[in-house]
């Protein structure tokens, strides 16, 4: 069956918050249908921005190699993290550069704002691409980030993603959106 844009469209009742933590917090929709009169409740995760950031010198990717706790396994990926509360993405995805890093870009290339997962997350997460990049030397993640600085060749990434620890979906699509803009 084709539906019109107005036949998809749900409006919420009612919202309570059932779980609230320092990085998000899950709520219970009520939602009808009023065009096919369905109505039930859903799960809606509320989280800050994220970013992501592809760094390229000298032909290789910069990255970080850390312990991932809901997943239980150790996994490379693109430097990134959370935007503050009111926070620039743009700033937001250089402050986590330099802090994982320890590169400073003099600007930062939006590929891409994505929702992660619209089916239950209400948040979107910022692709960028850093250049003209500074190496301080210095890098300074949060406390509790413990994580290795990696500089992998872009063709060494490209093969190795979706194999053992290059199994992160943003690293996926950070790929694909690297290799757009390549294109261009």
């Amino acid at each position: 069956m084709e539906y019109k844009d107005n036949d998809l469209r749900w409006e919420k009742i009612a919202s309570r918050e059932v779980l609230h933590t320092a990085i998000f917090n899950v709520k219970e929709q009520h939602e009808k249908n009023a065009r096919l009169g369905i109505e039930g409740d859903y799960i809606a995760i509320d989280a800050p921005a994220w970013v992501s950031v592809i760094a390229v010198v000298d032909g290789c990717f910069c990255m970080v190699r850390q312990f991932r706790h809901a997943y239980g396994q150790i996994t490379v990926e693109f430097p990134g993290g959370l935007c503050g509360k009111g926070e620039d993405p743009a700033v937001a995805a250089a402050r986590e550069l330099q802090e994982e890093t320890g590169l400073k870009p003099g600007r930062m290339k939006l590929l891409a704002a994505l929702n992660p997962n619209p089916a239950i997350f209400s948040n979107t997460v910022y692709f960028y691409l850093a250049e003209d990049l500074v190496d301080t030397g210095k890098n300074k993640p949060d406390e509790d980030e413990i994580l290795s600085n990696l500089r992998v060749p872009v063709e060494e990434v490209i093969g190795a993603f979706g194999n053992g620890e290059y199994c992160h979906a943003f690293v996926g699509t950070a790929l694909a959106l690297y290799m757009r803009d390549r294109m261009k």
